[in-house]
């Protein structure tokens, strides 16, 4: 199989992205071809070989990787698969490209690979970073119902049948609306706790927008994808989460401003999936009700 890359960049974290170049350059196999898109930044100096694209804006994280996909022709066809990763993350294993071939290769029906995300100074996954309800035991490959988006690889003919990544979302869960799209047609998605991304813990909350845009996707996932009965036991069901977490008072504004603007905003086209695929999210062990 034929890999490629897209990593977008916002320009201020030059030494990690030279190091994650790198990191793809050295995996073991054919070459891979990496495109990097300055999301409304310019992008620093790559290594010779690398392409880039330089955006006047920034088109948030689903638009940006966009562009990347189509720098490899319409949907990525000049490729069958595509990497994604985070521009401050690492590949720590030369294998990891060639373990990716062989999974698709073995699987015609493999859709989306996710990899584990480990903290290169204590080798931890946060427990955000295991894509299922039970996050207990990172180190559990498992089939899976959505992904992690700066770690992962998608088989091209996944984008060219049900498009990319959902441009309005900006930023937040824009993963889980095309993985629910991709399992929708019937396609699947792995979790592999053997494919390893090092990157830095964090928490998503550092981001100025990540309570009202969290809101609003949620509300958005909801009513682009999920059958009608599910659109408000799916938004009630995180909004009583919400409630139980505790966020501080400015954070609960932030949230219930983002909630009434997936409401009240429009979210792109309606697609509700079959309710066999409701079946199928329930039997992965993640019901689209939470």
């Amino acid at each position: 199989m034929k890999l490629g890359a897209v990593v977008i960049t916002m320009g201020d974290r030059p030494d990690e992205l030279r190091t994650l170049l790198d990191s793809v350059a050295a995996q073991d196999g054919d070459r891979i071809e990496v495109v990097v898109v300055g999301n409304g930044a310019p992008v620093p100096d790559v290594p010779a070989g690398v392409r880039t694209v330089e955006l006047p804006e920034n088109l948030g994280i689903p638009g940006g990787r966009n562009v990347g996909i189509e720098a490899f022709g319409p949907s990525g066809a000049d490729v069958d698969a595509l990497l994604f990763l985070d521009d401050d993350g690492m590949l720590p294993n030369r294998d990891t490209a060639e373990l990716c071939r062989q999974a698709f290769e073995a699987d015609p029906k493999l859709g989306i690979v996710t990899f584990r995300i480990a903290d290169p100074d204590t080798g931890a996954t946060q427990r955000r970073h295991v894509p299922r309800l039970r996050a207990a035991d990172p180190m559990r490959s498992s089939r899976v119902t959505t992904f992690l988006g700066g770690a992962n690889a998608v088989r091209t003919t996944v984008l060219a049948e049900v498009g990319g990544l959902p441009e309005e979302f900006f930023y937040a869960h824009e993963e889980t609306d095309l993985a629910w799209r991709a399992l929708d047609a019937g396609w699947m998605i792995d979790y592999r706790a053997d494919m390893v991304l090092n990157h830095p813990t964090t928490a998503p909350s550092r981001h100025a927008v990540y309570h009202r845009m969290v809101a609003r996707n949620r509300v958005w996932l909801a009513r682009r994808n999920l059958p009608a009965p599910l659109v408000p036991l799916y938004v009630g069901v995180w909004l009583l989460l919400t409630l139980v977490r505790r966020p501080s008072p400015p954070a609960l504004k932030a949230w219930f401003g983002g909630f009434r603007e997936g409401w009240s905003t429009p979210c792109g086209p309606r697609r509700p999936m079959k309710w066999r695929t409701v079946w199928r999210l329930t039997r992965l062990g993640r019901p689209p009700v939470i």
